[in-house]
């Protein structure tokens, strides 16, 4: 018997050694099963890694483990605001260096998926749209409207000739085997009417005429015009889709939301990777499904002001890999387990007959996929969300969770299910390496208060905020003179706005503050005031945290103040038409006192000179930690601003927004290394409110445990992570707790181990009522000072059957230095 098991484990490695072999350019086109790369047919798993949310020097590091994780493609937008910032003049430096990534990809051996857009949503600032496009005149986004036609039209081409000019399509030797025009439009079509269907139409054959040499998709498009591939997005493609429009056209998932993008304000809604991985499971099977991209596979980090209304920095932190570029457990390995169960029935999957058929209820069924050369493979599906049940297949019992699927890459042995998770969990952790909590450590300038003298621009009546900013700056002062009545007692001045938050100013002092939320566009503010005799100075400072990203005519939507009215002595006077004064920006961001130079521009003060922090901008310099771990910033002392290292944006913060639980969105922000100097780092925070800096620290970031948990009734590994010698694979085809350290970590201590019935999870265990005395010592010998180590759940391994007659399972924990 063992002998067999051991044939039928390498038959399984020789497959999934073929199905993942190393890619190539060539020809590309479809059929109604799947993309068909140089003549073969291809079921291909990708991974959303966008280049401007990551570093170049990350790369190569975040590529490979994708790779690692089964991916075969990597997806990523292209960001128009970031490549074109004013009309004609481009930029591919740094972040931006779009060919840089594509040949990072094509160096690894995997394949790309450009989405063009150029509309992207993507919750990037204005939807990836530059704002300069707002004021051509006559212009209408996304519609049938020849100024938009014309500048989406240049950028498109821009890209694609780059594409060409660098040899990156697959029809020239490259590894982009596939492009997307527009994004989502369906969810907007219905505002322009036949507008927008002719608009649908020109953009597809704007795409195809550039010809490429690769096929082009829109998503969530079910009309999309031949030859272009209407793809889904969504959580649940396997229940919503549609289908493809054409039964000579592949169904494509171009975006599996990984969890949900975070906003300020909101509670993390993390995606259990069993959901995700029972409707990719069911996509394939039920929609014969051959292009899952999983969104985000690497979230990363809105540096700068890049975010959309209200997203917060860290993008999809809770993705296969983290926002730091770790690897995240059990997601990333549950998802390669998927994925090589997957390939081992490719073949079967691309090229025989599918048929479904009932396993008892309407709540389990089973697809079954039957080659001409006698091949087979099975689906088995438990829809049911509550009930585990036990169904027959072939005159087979096979046991399913609930919610599951189960695939038999043979239509006999379960390779694997999407609710056993026998991939090893892990803790990430940050190491705080450096404190800022002495006040001689910062120094301080306070921001000016601009009145109505101090400004150059007028206007007899409120301005739109986004229109006069022109996305120069999240702020804009609303200034103006109040001549106030010396009979008047304590007035109310009262505020509407459309921007995200308002700080108000009466002679240069603070009387109030308000701001709004993603669920509630318009909010208002009522500040109860004295104001002097006579001629009183009003300061409004409007604040956007990011531009909206989505819906329909985006380019007459409408922020900042639309309405301000003063009340005295039971009088209400209106100032919406009132000459009014107006400067954009802060002055430390137009002397850019972030950096090196511009800090020398303005005088700075000890800490704690001003008798308010609003509006303070708080420098100090540090060194960088020791060694080569992902590096964050604790702002847990601030409030709301936004802070530079060295220069560079990190991101907006707002950590006084609290969520409904009580707590901050993000309190932890990552500094990239490729950021940092050896020593001497300039650290500039612009604080809106009245959070401090004395308080805040470094950290490094690091998983400095793992932990593997499988029982008896969990599947043996698709394809082992670790590479043995050939004489010890007799372990057979058993279930194994498999742990592996990040790259140059070992295990260096074992936290924990019972083989037999231990209580709890990896979260939280205790040595149960049935447990091998050598446990402990077992795990030291095949894992202590090792970078990986597989342990199967084997009585001979541990001197027998520690309880005969019981169900066992095997828990270790161990530290990894």
């Amino acid at each position: 018997m063992l002998r067999d098991m051991g044939c039928w484990w390498w038959w399984w490695f020789a497959v999934l050694s073929a199905a993942v072999a190393s890619v190539c350019g060539g020809e590309v086109t479809y059929d109604g099963r799947s993309l068909i790369i140089n003549g073969q047919r291809k079921i291909l798993f990708s991974g959303s890694i966008h280049y401007p949310r990551s570093t170049p020097e990350m790369w190569p590091s975040l590529i490979s483990q994708a790779k690692q994780g089964g991916i075969d493609v990597i997806e990523t937008y292209v960001f128009w605001n970031q490549h074109e910032p004013k009309p004609g003049q481009y930029d591919f430096s740094g972040r931006r260096d779009i060919v840089r990534f594509i040949r990072e990809v094509q160096a690894q051996g995997l394949y790309a998926c450009l989405r063009i857009g150029p509309f992207i949503q993507a919750e990037w600032n204005y939807g990836g749209f530059p704002f300069w496009l707002h004021d051509v005149p006559g212009i209408v986004y996304r519609t049938d409207n020849e100024p938009f036609k014309f500048y989406m039209r240049n950028f498109t081409t821009k890209i694609v000739e780059i594409m060409k000019s660098e040899n990156l399509y697959a029809s020239q030797g490259g590894p982009i085997i596939l492009q997307q025009i527009e994004n989502e439009y369906k969810t907007v079509e219905a505002n322009f009417g036949e507008g927008g269907k002719r608009y649908v139409l020109w953009a597809a054959n704007m795409a195809v005429g550039l010809e490429t040499g690769v096929p082009w998709v829109m998503c969530k498009q079910d009309d999309a015009p031949d030859p272009v591939i209407n793809s889904c997005n969504g959580r649940i493609c396997g229940e919503t889709f549609a289908g493809p429009n054409s039964p000579n056209k592949p169904a494509i998932w171009t975006e599996n939301w990984t969890s949900s993008y975070p906003l300020f304000g909101e509670d993390a809604r993390p995606r259990p990777v069993e959901d995700i991985a029972f409707h990719v499971a069911l996509f394939v099977a039920k929609m014969n499904g051959s292009f899952i991209n999983y969104y985000m596979y690497h979230g990363g980090t809105n540096f700068g002001r890049t975010s959309s209304a209200y997203v917060q920095t860290a993008y999809y932190d809770e993705a296969p890999l983290d926002e730091y570029g770790l690897i995240q457990q059990p997601t990333w390995g549950h998802l390669k387990e998927l994925h090589a169960a997957v390939k081992l029935c490719s073949e079967t999957l691309l090229q025989g007959a599918q048929s479904n058929l009932s396993l008892g209820t309407k709540l389990q069924e089973a697809y079954v996929f039957r080659g001409q050369s006698g091949k087979c493979a099975a689906f088995l599906v438990n829809n049911d969300s509550r009930t585990d049940v036990t169904v027959v297949f072939q005159n087979t019992s096979y046991e399913l969770p609930r919610k599951s699927i189960s695939i038999l890459a043979d239509c006999k042995n379960e390779a694997f299910n999407t609710a056993k998770i026998s991939t090893q969990q892990n803790t990430r952790s940050i190491q705080t390496v450096t404190k800022f909590n002495s006040t001689e450590q910062w120094e301080e300038y306070k921001e000016s208060i601009p009145n109505f003298d101090d400004t150059s621009s007028r206007a007899n009546t409120l301005l739109e905020h986004t229109n006069t900013t022109k996305d120069a700056s999240d702020y804009l002062w609303y200034t103006f003179r109040y001549n106030n009545d010396p009979s008047n007692g304590q007035s109310v001045l009262s505020t509407n706005s459309r921007a995200h938050a308002l700080h108000a100013f009466v002679n240069g002092r603070h009387t109030g503050s308000q701001h709004g939320s993603s669920s509630n566009l318009s909010f208002s503010l009522y500040n109860t005031v004295s104001f002097r005799a006579g001629i009183n100075n009003v300061s409004l400072l409007s604040v956007m945290v990011g531009l909206p990203d989505s819906g329909g005519y985006l380019e007459r939507r409408v922020a900042g103040l639309r309405r301000v009215r003063i009340q005295s002595n039971g009088i209400l006077k209106d100032f919406t038409n009132n000459p009014w004064g107006y400067q954009v920006g802060l002055l430390g961001e137009k002397l850019q006192i972030y950096t090196d130079v511009g800090s020398q521009k303005v005088q700075w003060s000890k800490f704690g000179s001003s008798t308010s922090g609003l509006l303070t901008w708080y420098k100090t310099v540090f060194d960088a930690p020791a060694g080569n771990e992902p590096v964050a910033l604790n702002l847990v002392s601030m409030r709301k601003g936004e802070v530079w290292v060295n220069g560079q944006s990190i991101g907006r913060y707002w950590v006084s927004f609290l969520t409904p639980s009580g707590k901050p969105s993000q309190i932890w922000y990552h500094i990239p290394r490729s950021f940092l100097k050896p020593t001497g780092n300039l650290l500039v925070l612009l604080e809106e409110e009245t959070g401090h800096p004395v308080g805040i620290s470094i950290g490094k970031v690091s998983i400095p445990k793992i932990c593997g948990h499988v029982s008896e009734s969990h599947l043996p590994p698709v394809i082992s992570r670790v590479i043995y010698k050939k004489h010890e694979n007799h372990h057979g085809r058993r279930p194994k707790v498999q742990l592996r350290c990040p790259s140059n970590r070992n295990i260096s201590r074992i936290l924990f181990a019972s083989f037999g019935t231990p209580s709890g999870d990896c979260q939280s265990y205790a040595v149960g009522s049935c447990h091998s005395s050598t446990s402990r010592s077992n795990v030291e010998k095949a894992c202590l000072g090792k970078g990986m180590c597989s342990v199967p759940l084997s009585y001979k391994r541990f001197g027998g059957d520690p309880c005969p007659g019981t169900p066992k399972a095997l828990l270790v924990d161990v530290q990894c230095t």
